[in-house]
């Protein structure tokens, strides 16, 4: 028997739905949404708090010709759903759908936005083009209460609101949560909307106190009639987005499909910006999801190892902990994810001490520099992906200052399944540029833990400690050093070395790898980890000068990556090897596992061990050539 699901395969299709049918199609979609994502894995608390504002949008808008993009996209899996994308069974996996919009996947999907609070600012310049070409079509944007922490919300917000004869429809998916509970004034705001009394049944209650004590009732009705607006505004204080010249609608509830139907139409038929405020709950209908905190926000498959005390993620937390506990001056910040940067221990431990400041990436750094300037020392906790956001505080309120602020980079390098947008592979490449910047990049939990104290010991200068997604493995050990550099693989000293390979960050394993297999072919080879990445360790050049090759690995773009920094600082001393460097492209990496993606970028043992060989086998080309000649 068909559920009312399977016969949707566009939107027009829900245009024929009874109310039963569409109470029925919510139910179905958050039973579809519960057995597959929590078999795939993806962000599920979010999605199924979206199901009847999105069925509504569905209803009242006419997607593809009215634009409607979501802001983050993680809350667009119903979407997917009611545009012709059921087949959940390889979500977020390689040749599957991708956990966000994907303009690969249908026209309906406008956006392929992955990171917060830029939704309003895309929503502003389809609407300007849509007046200024004279296409046809509503524009609406679809943001949550987190992603209003967001300044560049803010930005757009008054420039929406100057073009008042403009139609835009901003839907605000009010769940008081982000990652986790939404922070700060706005959300303070919210939450009195949320929560506050219809001011109409205060002007009820006057007229009953009118009925039996005639003096005190009039006064309170004159009151409430003689000062309605002021009223209102205090019981359901919606006058900030109106004082912005933005229309106001709702509170809405947010799974009342009839009454989000009712709010569309009327925001559609407005004939300037107009916000919709609806009021929903994240993880609607699952128990579980709704009682959880962020745990419920993204869940993994069910056929996913949980984290062990080798967790790249765990391994920080236990050492913010502890320098917590022996330094007073340490501060730790993040944006709107405290428990998954690993600083939800530091966070109970010294609640006084650390500031989630919601999505607001370069607030974070830039508040970083005044502490810092004060005599703190910050520790700003953040994907890898989302420092680049913050990059110009990061380099002129922190760098250019000379500021002590460390930056711990989770999830850096390739992260996979949520493709392109979250893999981290710019910052070795990026914060090359930044002057007096130190960057670590550890092998394992141990060196994790060792490095982030060196980080911290420096006062006068950004430092950045830089770390993969998952399970650090096993720890490597050194069997020797050179400068401050470590050796993982030496050649017998009867050998004379032939590859010198600079390993970097959670790239050793692979690099002992190919060590071992270019060694037992024939070709003595060395593997060094800097362990500083930036700036290079004086030790290098000459060590790279009793080598014939130099590779460089690393789990970046290789354009300006560590390897160009290699061969920089090579020529610069007068070193002449030859440099191979291995590294992702500079491209937008589609999701799939990270392994994968390692694989597709050419990033394994075996692919290097072969591409290596093939180089050292060109060189002797041309060393008997130029012997021929000679």
């Amino acid at each position: 028997m068909a559920t009312v699901l399977s016969t949707i395969r566009e939107p027009r299709d829900l245009d024929g739905l009874s109310p039963a049918q569409l109470e029925t199609l919510a139910a179905e979609i958050r039973e579809h949404l519960i057995v597959g994502v929590s078999a795939a894995g993806g962000h599920l608390g979010s999605n199924l708090g979206v199901v009847e504002l999105t069925i509504a949008l569905h209803r009242v808008f006419e997607s593809p010709r009215d634009r409607i993009v979501f802001d983050v996209g993680h809350q667009a899996y119903v979407h997917k759903l009611l545009t012709g994308r059921q087949d959940f069974s390889m979500l977020r996996r390689k040749g599957g759908l991708s956990g966000y919009p994907a303009r690969a996947e249908s026209p309906h999907d406008i956006v392929e936005n992955q990171h917060a609070s830029t939704a309003l600012c895309w929503a502003d310049g389809l609407a300007n083009a849509r007046d200024l070409t004279g296409v046809d079509g509503h524009v609406v944007a679809v943001i949550g209460d987190g992603g209003l922490t967001g300044g560049m919300v803010w930005e757009a917000l008054n420039n929406i609101a100057a073009a008042k004869d403009r139609p835009l429809v901003i839907v605000v998916n009010d769940n008081g949560r982000s990652y986790q509970p939404t922070i700060g004034g706005l959300a303070d705001y919210l939450a009195r909307v949320r929560t506050a009394p219809d001011y109409e049944k205060v002007l009820q209650w006057g007229r009953s106190v009118l009925e039996n004590t005639p003096l005190f009732g009039r006064q309170v009705m004159a009151v409430a009639h003689g000062a309605k607006k002021g009223l209102k505004d205090v019981l359901v204080p919606q006058g900030m987005f109106e004082d912005l010249g933005l229309k106001y609608i709702g509170p809405i509830d947010g799974h009342n499909e009839a009454d989000l139907e009712a709010a569309f139409e009327r925001a559609k038929g407005f004939p300037g910006p107009v916000i919709v405020h609806c009021i929903t709950e994240k993880g609607h209908g699952y128990p579980e999801a709704e009682q959880s905190d962020e745990r419920y926000h993204q869940v993994k498959a069910t056929n996913a190892a949980p984290p062990g005390a080798g967790n790249w993620t765990n391994a920080f937390a236990g050492e913010m902990v502890a320098l917590g506990a022996e330094r007073p001056d340490i501060v730790a910040i993040t944006a709107a994810m405290r428990r998954s940067t690993g600083l939800e221990p530091f966070a109970e431990l010294f609640p006084d001490r650390f500031f989630d400041v919601g999505i607001a990436e370069q607030h974070a750094v830039a508040s970083a520099a005044g502490l810092a300037t004060a005599g703190l020392h910050p520790v700003v906790a953040v994907y890898g992906t989302f420092l680049t956001r913050a990059f110009d505080q990061l380099l002129m309120d922190v760098a250019l200052h000379r500021c002590g602020v460390t930056f711990a980079l989770d999830r850096s390098g390739v992260t996979g399944e949520d493709g392109a947008s979250h893999n981290g592979v710019w910052d070795l490449a990026v914060l090359q540029v930044v002057p007096g910047l130190r960057m670590a990049a550890p092998r394992d939990a141990a060196q994790l833990r060792a490095q982030l104290r060196e980080a911290v010991a420096v006062s006068d200068a950004p430092t950045v400690v830089r770390y993969p997604k998952g399970d650090a493995g096993a720890p490597i050990p050194a069997v020797d050093r050179v400068g401050d550099m470590d050796l993982l693989r030496r050649p017998d000293p009867a050998e004379q070395a032939e590859v010198l390979i600079v390993s970097v960050g959670g790239m050793a394993e692979v690099c002992c790898a190919v060590a071992d297999q270019l060694t037992a072919g024939g070709h003595p080879t060395t593997v060094v980890d800097p362990r500083w990445v930036k700036p290079l360790d004086p030790a290098l050049p000459g060590l790279a000068a009793g080598h014939r090759l130099v590779v460089t690995v690393e789990d970046g773009v290789r354009a300006g990556g560590v390897g160009a920094a290699v061969g920089q600082a090579l020529a610069d001393a007068n070193v002449w090897r030859p440099v191979r460097s291995f590294g992702t492209p500079v491209a937008f990496l589609d999701h799939a596992s990270r392994g994968q993606v390692l694989q597709h970028c050419g990033l394994t043992a075996r692919d290097i061990t072969d591409q290596v060989e093939a180089t050292l086998t060109t060189l002797d080309r041309t060393d008997a050539t130029v012997a021929m000649s000679g």
